[in-house]
């Protein structure tokens, strides 16, 4: 069985294409604070979603905390996408793990476009990076996909420098005050076509007049912004004149 968490497709392909090679059941990461899950004896568990701010969403780790399963998995695994780096978010996730007696089997990170760009600095990959790194993600994939069918140990990511810093020290200080959609707004170019709410994965945009009203609950994966048809959504003034990226089939 996959579980999924993804914003503008990264990690939802990811997952897909593991269950098309493994026949496994897929299944989105629901926000309910206690999960019981009935396995198989001898069913693989996988984890697929992306990597915010140098550690896993919010909703992934809550998920992961209250996850109660039926017997120990006996194949556990996780795949992350991410832009560059994972930083020290794989030893988070091994943690939870172990307080549940679980042991990881696989944890492989895939580099894939970068979707970030609510900060100065930071915008979406340049169309040849974009397609270099859709390449190269293939093929990791592939050989992922091999390592999963024979149940294989391996463990493979990108921590990038000063890892320890970005998840302990930089990552707190961006939840705290920059994982908040109160800095979201649409402008005149809105066409009130409802594409925000459908996409928003923790449901927290509605189309409550002919603009979008962001609720509380956001993980920031910027999918109501890449995913806007007329690039009319905006994250205060650091999105202005930067693109769009949201993964595509080829």
């Amino acid at each position: 069985m996959i579980f999924y968490f993804s914003g503008t497709g990264n990690s939802e392909w990811v997952a897909r294409e593991i269950a098309k090679s493994t026949a496994d059941r897929i299944h989105f990461i629901t926000d309910e604070s206690t999960y019981h899950l009935d396995l198989a004896t001898d069913e693989s568990l996988g984890f697929v979603f992306p990597i915010y701010a140098w550690a896993a969403p919010e909703r992934v780790l809550r998920f992961l905390q209250g996850l109660k399963t039926n017997h120990t998995p006996s194949y556990l695994y996780v795949i992350c996408t991410c832009g560059d780096d994972t930083g020290k978010a794989p030893q988070m996730l091994f943690r939870i793990f172990e307080k549940k007696g679980w042991t990881c089997s696989l944890f492989h990170s895939i580099t894939m476009p970068n979707t970030y760009v609510s900060l100065p600095t930071f915008n979406v990959d340049a169309p040849a990076v974009i397609q270099k790194k859709r390449e190269q993600a293939e093929k990791h994939l592939a050989d992922i996909v091999q390592l999963l069918e024979h149940k294989k140990q391996s463990y493979a990511w990108n921590e990038g420098a000063v890892p320890w810093l970005k998840t302990k020290v930089i990552h707190p200080v961006f939840s705290k005050f920059l994982m908040s959609p109160r800095y979201f707004s649409a402008n005149d170019a809105c066409i009130s076509c409802g594409m925000c709410e459908k996409v928003c994965p923790l449901r927290n945009i509605k189309l409550e007049t002919a603009r979008p009203i962001w609720g509380n609950n956001c993980s920031m994966c910027l999918s109501c912004y890449h995913h806007c048809p007329k690039h009319a959504i905006h994250y205060g003034i650091f999105t202005k004149g930067k693109g769009q990226y949201t993964f595509k089939e080829k």
